[in-house]
């Protein structure tokens, strides 16, 4: 059956699910299996990297930023195809791209270029869907029930992130700790999302309206505020990459473990996204910097808690917290402020503008960690968040 991108009849099931359109629950399948593909190679890279191939923490921060710095370059190409013609070509060749890389990194082993050039065209493909898949989405319900649809499709994306750990260990304890089986199946199951997305979601039809040039999405007020803000919170996000990595290496959970620490994250996600999405219909920004709260509580909670159950329960649950609060959230808060002509640009924008703050963060942990020490780097990421926060609240505001 397929599902048409536009304004759908709600989908008949449970009481959260009953107002979201059915465009949104087939993107999340989409997305639910692709990030079990996803989240089973992002499950093991960091102790692939750091245990099979020795990088040094200035090293990790570079291969962390080179995903994001891909991203920004590429968010807007995407964006802006999109507004001129469709976004589900778009979107589908995104897919269709990360799904190659993944086996990419099959093929690469334990040489860096190709590794790298594997990483690369992953973050290239997700540079290219995101914007669009958020602008169909956008498209298919009212601008005062996006907060809710944001909310159960991240919801529906989390819980393939709480699966493709699963995966992950089940495949290493079945091969005897290979990587590269983990990154075999994981190419596999991301095909299967690209052929959900090509079968069952129709494209919107042809844009009659005039698609504003770029500088005229540009010149918009509330898009450059919402801008700065996602710049200022996104240059003190300490990724996922690093939280698991350190958390590991405080001794909260044995390193044979190490690929379940993001069920931890997912699981706190899964449970509050829905709820969270649904209080952002209202408080879109009170949501969005709360979130960021909880990620600077995890940060000290990791610099200054000496108690391993305390560390593993708190930080996780603090993460998933973070996720729930902010994901979706920054996208529902921005979509009603763009001109529907040029709303994946704009969305677009935000996203680039995001991935390159994220990707001078990455860096700067690398560096940090690297010159004086982990506990170095955490806190003047915990302080400089929070700084960020009062900006943001007063820019937003």
């Amino acid at each position: 059956m397929y599902v048409t991108v536009g304004r759908d009849t709600p989908a008949p099931g449970r009481r959260a699910l009953r107002a979201v359109p059915a465009t949104v629950l087939v993107l999340g399948t989409v997305s639910l299996i692709t990030d079990v593909s996803s989240e089973m190679v992002t499950a093991v890279m960091p102790l692939y990297l750091a245990l099979a191939l020795g990088l040094t923490p200035l090293q990790l921060g570079l291969a962390d930023a080179l995903s994001f710095g891909v991203t920004a370059v590429l968010r807007p190409i995407g964006g802006r195809v999109s507004d001129r013609w469709r976004a589900k070509p778009v979107a589908v060749f995104g897919y269709a791209l990360s799904a190659v890389a993944k086996a990419g990194v099959l093929v690469a082993g334990a040489a860096i270029g190709p590794l790298a050039a594997a990483i690369v065209a992953d973050r290239t493909g997700k540079g290219l869907r995101t914007a669009p898949r958020d602008a169909m989405i956008a498209a298919s319900v009212a601008p005062e029930r996006q907060g809710t649809a944001f909310g159960v499709h991240r919801a529906m994306d989390t819980l393939g992130a709480l699966v493709g750990p699963l995966v992950a260990l089940a495949v290493l304890a079945a091969t005897g700790g290979a990587y590269r089986a983990v990154f075999g199946v994981s190419f596999c199951i991301a095909l299967l999302g690209v052929g959900v997305l090509l079968l069952h979601v129709r494209d919107s039809p042809v844009r009659t309206e005039t698609v504003p040039p770029m500088w005229t999405v540009l010149k918009d007020r509330s898009l450059r505020r919402i801008c700065l803000a996602a710049a200022g919170l996104g240059l003190f996000t300490v990724s996922d990459f690093f939280v698991y990595l350190l958390l590991q290496r405080s001794g909260a959970v044995p390193i044979q473990y190490f690929p379940l620490l993001p069920l931890g994250t997912a699981a706190v996600y899964l449970l509050l996204a829905v709820p969270l999405g649904r209080l952002a219909d209202t408080r879109r920004v009170e949501v969005l910097l709360g979130g960021h709260l909880a990620l600077v509580a995890a940060l000290l909670l990791l610099i200054g808690t000496h108690t391993a159950a305390v560390a593993l329960v708190g930080v996780l649950a603090l993460h998933g917290l973070f996720y729930a609060a902010t994901d979706g959230v920054l996208m529902a808060l921005a979509a009603p402020q763009v001109p529907p002509a040029g709303r994946t640009t704009g969305l677009a924008v935000i996203q680039t503008v995001q991935a390159a703050a994220r990707f001078v963060s990455s860096l700067a942990v690398g560096a940090l960690w690297t010159a004086w020490s982990e506990r170095t780097a955490l806190l003047v990421m915990a302080v400089g968040l929070t700084a960020a926060v009062a900006g943001a609240a007063k820019v937003l505001r």
